[in-house]
């Protein structure tokens, strides 16, 4: 229910000394304007563990304007008291105490028979006006709620709870469909209220540090345009890996899949980034829309996936989830996928999606491999390795470059070492220096009306286009993934068939774990 009065929150408004601290976005006029944020399911996990902790980022930061109100908006019947208890076991890890209560002090709720419930979207529209008043103000709403209520929600929002003196945006999540066609009836359902300048997609991969860090590093460095492509780069990799499987959630994972979970979004959009031509801006008005731009021109270059351009797995013990019904599942948690993207920048250069669950490892991470250095084996009498660019997202974003130097000591061969920034040690290792999560980022973006960080609807479209024959192909013809064990790399064959594909070459005496490089044995 919720029971709040526009004194009480006006009063919370007044009487909290939320920091005015002078930030990069205290000239952007919004910051002078009212806000109020909707979280919409807000008893839902997603917004205990993802959109409210990001808030609170935003809001302990002065990143968010003085005049804040954040309403969650759910089916459950709760008290905006019963919320702030739900919210601060998610919170209280990650500020102080005081201004954890501060926050939680703008903290409301609002209840709704369901989420199109227009009794429910009219009554907080009321609250929000009474304390929006005259003064101009925007409205940011969160869809922390499953696809199959978009449009009703959408609808609700768009007759019911606009911003009457401001801008209205929406920022949707994931999955948008499990197929082309399922993709397109998502972007209708909410296209027919709302329009691209209102609509956020949000994928968090773009907002991790090192995903934001490829425009400046590509285009901002002379040397790194001058390799950045097929005559200079064997293959690129792009891996995702973690070490634990479905955990409970096999039911909803086995109606997707590791290539429609990870692939075909997360790693195809930073795929995207990595490889892309430049757009002619990269910062400021518009920029958003010539980066996205270009992304949609590198799909537009690349043929939709075969089934032998796909390796799939499955671990073992799998459907063994209580939760997944079908025991004689092939879904794959494990799969590697070849794509090229046929542009005189990169044709004929390998792309590698790999992505599993239940590994040997939790990691994300771009891999370009060179190609040889001419004559190098001649010249030195023996082998002599590659150099590669590895661009680590996760777990501690990290980048490095394996190069060749001489032994130390007396000998004169050559040994492969790194040239490495670590973003802990280097930007972050002071007191009270923080790397923002992904999703604080990206919120702040969409309230900044920055746009290259989300997904566009044709760039949907396109991907789901390259994937979808492939999907649906393994799913009618029941193709067996080859089964793997828990905490390994992934299926037997799986290296060799990486191998044959990308014509990638490891340097077996070289280990890089946790920051340190170790010999092979």
């Amino acid at each position: 229910m919720g029971g709040a009065s526009s004194k009480e929150i006006d009063a919370v408004m007044q009487s909290d000394d939320n920091p005015t601290a002078i930030t990069h976005v205290s000239h952007e006029q919004w910051t002078k304007e009212g806000l109020a944020v909707v979280v919409v399911g807000a008893s839902g996990d997603l917004a205990k563990k993802k959109t409210y902790p990001s808030l609170l980022s935003l809001y302990a930061g002065s990143l968010l304007p003085k005049d804040l109100v954040i309403y969650g908006f759910a089916r459950s019947n709760m008290t905006d008291e019963d919320l702030r208890a739900r919210l601060r076991p998610f919170l209280i890890e990650k500020q102080d105490e005081a201004i954890v209560d501060k926050f939680l002090a703008r903290c409301f709720y609002q209840s709704g028979s369901g989420y199109g419930d227009v009794e429910g979207w009219k009554a907080l529209d009321g609250k929000l006006r009474e304390v929006e008043g005259e003064k101009k103000s925007n409205r940011l709403f969160y869809f922390a709620i499953p696809p199959n209520v978009f449009a009703e929600t959408g609808e609700a929002i768009k007759m019911n709870c606009m911003a009457p003196n401001g801008w209205s945006r929406m920022i949707v999540e994931k999955p948008f469909g499990r197929d082309l066609d399922s993709c397109k009836h998502i972007l209708h359902q909410l296209g027919q209220h709302f329009d691209e300048t209102n609509l956020f997609r949000i994928d968090h991969y773009l907002g991790k540090e090192m995903t934001q860090n490829l425009m400046v590093m590509r285009f901002g460095n002379i040397w790194m345009e001058q390799m950045w492509n097929r005559d200079h780069v064997q293959c690129v990799m792009l891996t995702f890996k973690e070490p634990f499987g479905t955990d409970g959630r096999g039911g909803y994972f086995d109606q997707y899949g590791i290539i429609r979970d990870i692939i075909q979004n997360h790693l195809l959009q930073v795929m995207c980034l990595l490889c892309m031509e430049c757009p002619n801006k990269l910062d400021g008005e518009g920029a958003g829309e010539k980066i996205r731009d270009e992304k949609v021109r590198a799909l537009n270059a690349m043929q939709e996936v075969t089934i032998d351009e796909v390796y799939l797995g499955q671990y073992e013990g799998y459907a063994n989830d209580p939760t997944i019904t079908n025991k004689d599942t092939n879904c794959p948690t494990f799969a590697m996928v070849r794509c090229f993207i046929n542009n005189p920048r990169w044709a004929g250069v390998p792309i590698i999606f790999k992505a599993g669950k239940a590994l040997n490892e939790r990691k994300a991470e771009m891999r370009i491999q060179f190609k040889d250095a001419p004559a190098a084996e001649h010249l030195f009498g023996t082998t002599v390795p590659r150099n590669e660019m590895v661009i680590k997202l996760q777990p501690e974003e990290t980048i490095y470059m394996k190069s060749n130097i001489k032994t130390p000591g007396f000998s004169s061969a050559p040994i492969q070492s790194e040239l490495e920034v670590k973003y802990d040690t280097r930007y972050f290792g002071k007191k009270g220096a923080t790397n923002p999560d992904a999703y604080s980022r990206l919120i702040l973006d969409v309230l900044r009306g920055r746009s290259a960080a989300f997904v566009r609807s044709d760039e949907l479209i396109r991907s789901w286009e390259i994937f979808t024959p492939v999907l649906h192909q393994i799913e009618s013809e029941n193709i067996q993934p080859h089964i793997y064990r828990t905490g390994s790399r992934g299926p037997a064959e799986a290296d060799k068939w990486f191998k044959e594909k990308s014509g990638y070459v490891r340097n077996d005496s070289y280990a890089y774990i946790d920051g340190v490089v170790s010999k092979k044995a």
